[in-house]
């Protein structure tokens, strides 16, 4: 797996100068005040969820600053920062809306970004009132995702974490990492991976979002409002945006988004092999709830095999 810690995903970047433990407040209020003093005087507060790749940072009421928080993380920067404009009107549910592009300098030599705050609660906080419909909705915003024209768009890569791409990428990484379960687990883990490479995509690469997780999924008024964090996005197989089948801990949801995701059962079989790739990699993970989510989306993986 290309670690986004290590200098060599990206050698134009020093490591030393961006990393999670430099990025907080103070770096924020100094890149304020030097490429948009205008907004300088707003009160700048980390966000809580943040996510892995980037650094989050609230600045007053309608704005966000967003930072990578590792070298192999900054293509996702300019590529949000293209795409997402593009993508907006052909999308019923708001996503991100880029309201200022951060160059690189001496006190950040990275891009970033300033967007406006994306009103809502993550689902993972503020559940929805009706999961069978919230999942619903999600289907529906995926679907429509894969309609967006891919002209001139960015095919799977670093910025993607490899998302969309095929899964051979991962097969030797695969064969490190079953060993994190045993004896008939890791036979139908074995067994899933080899039904997933045996369904290779064929078809016209199409939008996909990267991380469907609950959260960059905010609701509001109890339905979903909002998709958020497309760092992982591209265009290619969409199998990768199937994940949330497995990681749904409500029957009702993995049950709707299964019938309303609308692809063939090869994407399906896909599918299978990112959610098995992802739990094992979770599995040993110390953060709190990620190896309890593994274990969730294992134990369903292999109750369906």
């Amino acid at each position: 797996m290309t670690d986004p810690a290590d200098p060599a995903s990206n050698p134009d970047v020093d490591p030393d100068r961006i990393s999670p433990d430099r990025i907080d407040e103070a770096l924020v209020r100094e890149l304020l005040a030097a490429q948009f003093p205008h907004w300088h005087a707003l009160p700048v507060r980390p966000v809580a969820l943040s996510g892995n790749d980037h650094r989050i940072f609230r600045l007053g009421d309608d704005l966000s600053v967003r930072l990578p928080s590792a070298p192999g993380y900054v293509p996702q920067v300019h590529k949000e920062q293209t795409w997402l404009p593009r993508l907006a009107p052909h999308l019923t549910l708001p996503i991100p809306a880029v309201e200022g592009v951060g160059e690189p300098s001496d006190l950040f030599p990275a891009p970033w970004s300033i967007h406006r705050w994306t009103p809502g609660e993550p689902a993972s906080v503020t559940p929805p009132a009706d999961w069978a419909r919230f999942a619903a909705d999600i289907a529906a915003f995926l679907r429509q995702l894969r309609t967006v024209d891919t002209t001139d768009a960015p095919a799977p890569g670093l910025h993607s974490a490899f998302r969309g791409g095929p899964l051979e990428h991962w097969d030797d990484e695969m064969g490190a990492i079953l060993h994190r379960v045993h004896r008939r687990e890791r036979d139908l883990a074995a067994g899933i991976w080899r039904d997933a490479l045996d369904a290779p995509f064929t078809g016209a690469p199409v939008w996909f979002h990267g991380d469907v997780s609950l959260n960059n999924l905010l609701v509001r008024g109890g339905e979903l409002a909002a998709v958020i964090d497309f760092g992982c996005a591209g265009t290619g197989d969409p199998a990768c945006d199937t994940v949330f089948r497995w990681t749904s801990r409500h029957d009702e949801a993995r049950e709707q988004f299964g019938r309303d995701y609308a692809v063939d059962d090869a994407t399906w079989a896909r599918g299978r092999g990112w959610a098995l790739w992802k739990g094992l990699l979770m599995i040993a993970n110390k953060p709190p709830g990620q190896a309890e989510l593994a274990r969730h989306v294992l134990d369903r993986l292999f109750a369906e095999a």
